[in-house]
């Protein structure tokens, strides 16, 4: 190849990488130019589906886009998160994801159809929530020493959202401590959970607060302990399970996930623009009123608390001998 040629490739390399990162821009200014979709792995009603449908105005109002949450239940979140991994990595599909579905999903489901380290782009935790003991107002006990000796008389039965989900694994970690004779009711969905606790159909969950706050507020139901190691501002006068079994903590969270292989731009816009949001006054109150705390922070640091809750996890069903039916 001649000099002259030589040079001339090397202008053209130039230029068609100048062109491809004007693209990237352009695609990424023009970000969302259409609805996006937001993917929620349980029914209407749950935290995970209030927390997509909070977040999910304040970005459409942001955006001049609509955004529509699609709920997918079923399999502890999994099947809607399974959907995600299998969409355009575009970032117009979007996974409201929890542990269930990003992080114990490997250890509970065996033939897991998706890798959750390596499936999904993370883009931002946005908020995390107590879990609560919830009890059927007709149970009598009224805090957790009463509760762990009426059980030990009587089989209590528990409603979780689904085999491997959180709320399922905190409370077997509870039995694990405790001594406490509960035996396992799973839904589809925290909503008709706590729907058929309220019927007496079952006699406790240990569910996140965004699902049952409204419903103790309204003494339908009896919470007697709140799982973060701290009392919680939206119910002050519920103690921690901590205070009577030290060290024990039962939270939740949420987070916002993209396909692997959405481009880093789209990604990053993503981060900044579901930051702003958090940053505002109205969501913020609004998260908070519903028993949330929001939350933020980068994609890489969101990346980063993932890996370390699979290996909190992990650890937990290890050292607790958890079987998944």
């Amino acid at each position: 190849m001649t000099r002259n040629a030589r040079r001339a490739a090397a202008a053209f390399s130039v230029l068609v990488g100048a062109l491809a990162c004007s693209t990237a821009q352009a695609q990424t200014q023009a970000f969302p130019n259409r609805p996006v979709k937001i993917l929620a792995g349980f029914p209407p009603g749950g935290g995970t589906d209030v927390t997509a449908r909070l977040l999910g105005v304040k970005l459409s109002e942001m955006w001049g886009q609509q955004i529509i949450v699609e709920n997918r239940p079923g399999a502890s979140g999994t099947i809607a998160a399974d959907l995600v991994t299998k969409a355009p990595a575009d970032g117009y599909t979007l996974l409201m994801g929890l542990p269930n579905s990003n992080v114990v999903a490997s250890y509970v489901f065996p033939k897991l159809s998706y890798d959750p380290a390596k499936d999904f782009a993370p883009v931002s935790l946005v908020s995390q929530v107590s879990l609560v003991l919830t009890l059927y107002p007709g149970v009598q006990a009224n805090d957790v020493k009463s509760f762990v000796a009426l059980s030990k008389k009587q089989q209590l039965r528990y409603a979780s959202s689904g085999n491997g989900s959180v709320q399922h694994l905190s409370t077997e970690q509870f039995k694990a401590v405790t001594g406490a004779d509960l035996l396992h009711i799973p839904y589809k969905g925290s909503g008709q959970a706590v729907v058929d606790l309220m019927a007496g159909q079952v006699d406790l969950n240990f569910d996140t607060m965004p699902t049952v706050l409204s419903y103790i507020k309204a003494q339908r139901l009896k919470a007697i302990a709140v799982g973060a190691l701290k009392r919680t501002v939206q119910l002050p006068e519920v103690p921690t399970v901590a205070e009577t079994l030290p060290g024990f903590e039962a939270i939740n969270w949420y987070g916002l996930y993209a396909p692997a292989g959405t481009p880093k731009d789209i990604v990053a816009k993503l981060n900044t623009d579901v930051n702003t949001a958090l940053k505002s006054a109205d969501l913020r109150e609004k998260i908070i009123n519903t028993g949330g705390e929001p939350q933020g922070g980068t994609a890489e640091e969101f990346a980063a608390y993932n890996r370390a809750e699979m290996v909190k996890w992990g650890r937990i069903i290890k050292e607790g001998k958890m079987k998944f039916d």
